[in-house]
């Protein structure tokens, strides 16, 4: 590995994307070479018990469907999640209401019914096969998955926002070790989407061009593929966090096309083993960002999806709680070089 970059000094930043400060400070912590996840791992280790394995589809929530279809050897099952964080019966009334209007105001906030839609995509269907483990093609084949299941679900009027996220490890939320991720659709738009909507569009109103697609210095770029490329952000709230961007401006995840999948998983792979192998194979969430099912045509020219990787290295406390401004001890361009010397074969 090359030398470590000369000593900085503190550094605020804001995230034009996320309209986040972020404080650099890396006095607190080692060189960035140095990172090492020390977190337990697996959250249930005794595959015998595991209702994801294949074989076991009876112990499961109700099947959505799988990959290839009606087969008993498939190889990717989106299954209703069996603890769901929202319910997917339309309530008794003639509509949701729309989280707009006054409807479902109470004196101390607003009321909504708890519809949605909680689902789960078992990745493969063997026990030890990890999301990394797959060949590009492979991963495309979930990618295929996620889009097909928001095309289903963006039939529903109701529905606002679709987040596809996928918590690898126990300390990053897992919990069960079989591969899979999640998909978990709203009525409401979060208020973090509305932040980065409304974070892009002032950057758009003063440049006239798109945040992410501006995104393309050579100091945070880990690196490329035909159409996609892997940064480290500007501004990253969390150390080692990535983002994989799609080349062409392209508002919504879901309209990914069926060639460039494969593309995507390759390079998606890639950033998983980097991740894997300079940082001991750290809990990780990734997610999906991207714009609300309905936008209209004033908004498409600033809103631009990506999957954004956070490995998880060091905890979150008071200050970021209380400010919702986070330290981060590397700064994007040590991390984004560590990244790029990372040798991966596969």
């Amino acid at each position: 590995m090359a030398e470590e970059s000369p000593a900085r000094s503190s550094q605020l930043r804001k995230d034009p994307v996320t309209n986040r400060w972020v404080i650099f400070s890396p006095a607190r912590a080692k060189r960035p070479s140095d990172f090492k996840s020390k977190f337990p791992q697996n959250p249930n280790p005794n595959q015998q018990q595991c209702p994801f394995c294949i074989g076991h589809e009876h112990e499961c929530a109700p099947e959505i469907f799988r990959l290839p279809p009606d087969s008993p050897d498939w190889k990717i099952r989106v299954i209703q999640n069996l603890y769901p964080a929202l319910s997917r019966e339309i309530p008794d009334r003639p509509s949701v209401p729309n989280p707009d209007s006054d409807l479902g105001s109470a004196p101390w906030g607003r009321v909504l019914d708890g519809f949605g839609f909680h689902d789960v995509v078992i990745e493969a269907p063997v026990h030890s096969v990890q999301l990394s483990d797959l060949s590009p093609r492979e991963i495309g084949e979930v990618v295929l998955a996620y889009r097909r299941r928001i095309e289903h679900i963006a039939s529903c009027d109701s529905i606002r926002y679709v987040q596809v996220f996928k918590n690898h490890g126990a300390s990053a939320g897992a919990s069960m070790s079989h591969s899979h991720s999640q998909i978990l659709a709203l009525p409401v738009a979060p208020p973090a989407v509305s932040t980065r909507l409304g974070s892009m569009k002032e950057y758009f109103d003063k440049t006239g061009k798109c945040s992410i697609c501006e995104l393309h210095s050579e100091d945070i770029l880990i690196d490329a593929s035909s159409h996609f490329t892997s940064i480290v952000p500007f501004a990253a709230t969390f150390p080692f966090e990535i983002w994989i961007i799609p080349r062409d401006h392209s508002p919504h995840f879901h309209e990914i096309d069926s060639e460039k999948v494969v593309d995507f998983g390759g390079l998606l792979k890639l950033m998983l083993r980097k991740l894997s192998l300079q940082l001991n194979n750290p809990p990780f969430n990734f997610m999906i960002q991207t714009s609300p099912l309905h936008v209209n045509d004033s908004e498409k020219p600033y809103s631009h999806w990506f999957l954004q990787i956070v490995p998880q290295l060091t905890g979150v406390g008071g200050f970021e709680i209380g400010t919702g401004c986070y330290i981060n001890p590397v700064f994007p361009e040590d991390a984004a070089k560590v990244l790029r010397e990372v040798n991966v074969s596969f």
